[in-house]
């Protein structure tokens, strides 16, 4: 025979599954304590395609805001808003990728100072020397402002000619540790094929970074992909123009493509 305390256990243990029951559960969010996010410098300069559209930058800085209370963000920018070296056919390929860096260095001078017009603190760290406009990168640098609660700007790509700045936010994510890279764009996530030219084309809402290298789906170009396969950098591809998407890309509301590492 069951005691009397026996069935008044089993009677509290019912009412505790029923009470747990009736919760509603929560939604959990991935928690991002240090994120990159790559800009491109055509997304920057807005209708115009050259220079800098402030109405589209600010917007960028004021989602930005709204994260670094509880996470750390470096941000890497292109220089295609000034120039693409690739594209010229007269100038030796070093001194044109040089130009390039200088681009993104010009850059993010600019978006930094519109972050701190509404607030934030920055820093501008080069693989350069750059006089008193940037210091020089350190990992330890890094760190330490990000320890301040700034954000951090990693320009100047990775210093050398033939690098992409792809594969220079890949190289300063894996070398800060960061949690995920971020790929704001013009297109919302990654297809298998172009969009633009191809109204059949298939979105991905998840793909990993083998396939990504075998199809060449060009989320970043090769070398950058090959590195972050190698060091197990996973990255989300989103349009920067749609609303909130920097914020949604953080906070579980992602609506591009989740690139895959394992």
């Amino acid at each position: 025979m069951q005691s009397g305390f026996f069935r008044a256990g089993i009677a509290v243990l019912q009412c505790g599954i029923v009470r747990l029951a009736g919760r509603k559960r929560k939604i959990k969010v991935e928690k991002m304590k240090r994120i990159l996010l790559k800009l491109s410098g055509e997304a920057l300069a807005g209708e115009k395609k050259t220079g800098f559209d402030e109405e589209t930058v600010r917007s960028v800085a004021l989602q930005v805001k709204q994260l670094v209370e509880d996470t750390q963000v470096g941000i890497v920018i292109g220089g295609g808003n000034f120039w693409r070296g690739r594209s010229s056919e007269h100038i030796d390929r070093t001194k044109a990728d040089q130009i390039g860096m200088l681009a993104t260095v010009m850059n993010c001078i600019y978006v930094s100072e519109i972050f701190r017009s509404v607030g934030m603190g920055t820093e501008i760290l080069t693989p350069f020397s750059c006089g008193s406009f940037t210091k020089m990168f350190s990992k330890d640098k890094a760190n330490k402002y990000f320890g301040q609660g700034k954000v951090v700007f990693f320009a100047g790509g990775t210093g050398h000619p033939y690098f992409s700045t792809d594969t220079g936010v890949v190289l300063r994510a894996v070398e800060v540790e960061a949690d995920v890279i971020l790929l704001a764009k013009a297109v919302d996530g990654v297809y298998d094929a172009d969009p633009r030219s191809n109204p059949e084309a298939k979105k991905y809402e998840e793909v990993s970074i083998e396939e990504v290298i075998a199809k060449n789906l060009q989320v970043v170009d090769m070398t950058a992909s090959i590195l972050a396969r190698d060091n197990k950098m996973p990255m989300r591809v989103f349009g920067l123009n749609g609303t909130d998407s920097i914020v949604n890309a953080v906070n579980g509301k992602f609506k591009g493509t989740k690139v895959t590492v394992s």
